[in-house]
């Protein structure tokens, strides 16, 4: 067995040689324009290529600089493109691997969700997913020392999902981040409606998004169940497509980033 899930997609998705990624995720986020005044407990993140859907995860990854030492771990869940699962899908491996240095998993917490019946191990599922892979070298370079639970949610019910959150919701130490796009290849007026009505559902905290609304529907409505059962507050941070950055208008793939935020009296 590998210890270490390496990089599937630098140079596709996001910049392979160390230097150039780093540069390429520290201008994204200098670029990006702080709209979160605290701390996030999660994340909602587009997961295309940097050129693409870069812009828009860096002003949700920009937001948690102020908390880089306090955040110590990440719950990163997405979705499956290349392997179906049922469920929860954890790796075996003790680290993931980016151009930027390993990432240490968090092995006793993946011990504890082991005993969840929504979980499976699957480092096939992992190997050659981007869902979660894009975000890793943005959080290397915006937080400080931190361990990872990457999870590769399959079809899961809300329920199941927010189980896996809840058993490892923690303090202001854990940041929950889920991966998803939007709408996938409607022309470019119909995707922005079409985005528009799915962010103000996912503003509800309304736990019936469809995966042609957001490819992430899966692990987001899970978050959305646990956000409306904690009184989490969300933001949207920013919305826009990849026609507005560097694609055709014709066929368009929606972006959009929130904050959720835990207030006084939703900590139980």
């Amino acid at each position: 067995m590998s210890i270490t899930r390496p990089p599937a997609v630098a140079g596709t998705f996001y910049p392979g040689t160390p230097s150039v990624l780093a540069a390429t995720v520290d201008q994204l986020l200098a670029d990006a324009t702080p709209t979160v005044t605290a701390q996030p407990k999660a994340l909602i993140v587009p997961h295309a290529g940097y050129i693409y859907s870069g812009s828009t995860a860096a002003m949700a990854y920009a937001a948690l600089k102020p908390w880089r030492e306090q955040i110590r771990r990440v719950i990163l869940l997405g979705p499956t493109h290349r392997v179906a699962v049922d469920g929860l899908a954890l790796p075996k491996v003790e680290f993931f691997s980016t151009p930027l240095g390993n990432i240490r998993l968090d092995l006793e917490a993946i011990a504890r969700l082991a005993e969840l019946p929504q979980i499976s191990f699957s480092d096939t599922a992992h190997a050659w997913e981007h869902s979660l892979e894009v975000h890793l070298p943005f959080l290397q370079r915006v937080l400080a020392d931190f361990t990872l639970v990457p999870l590769a949610v399959g079809h899961a019910s809300p329920r199941a999902v927010g189980e896996v959150l809840d058993l490892l919701w923690g303090g202001p130490e854990t940041l929950i981040v889920v991966s998803s796009d939007l709408s996938h290849f409607l022309p470019y007026a119909s995707a922005r409606q079409v985005d528009h009505d799915t962010c103000q559902h996912i503003l509800q905290l309304d736990t019936h998004i469809r995966p042609e609304q957001a490819c992430g529907a899966y692990p987001a409505n899970g978050l959305l169940l646990a956000a409306r059962q904690r009184g989490l507050v969300p933001q949207l941070i920013h919305l826009c497509n990849s026609g507005d950055t560097a694609g055709d208008k014709e066929r368009v793939v929606g972006y959009a980033a929130f904050a959720f935020h835990e207030t006084e009296t939703g900590h139980g």
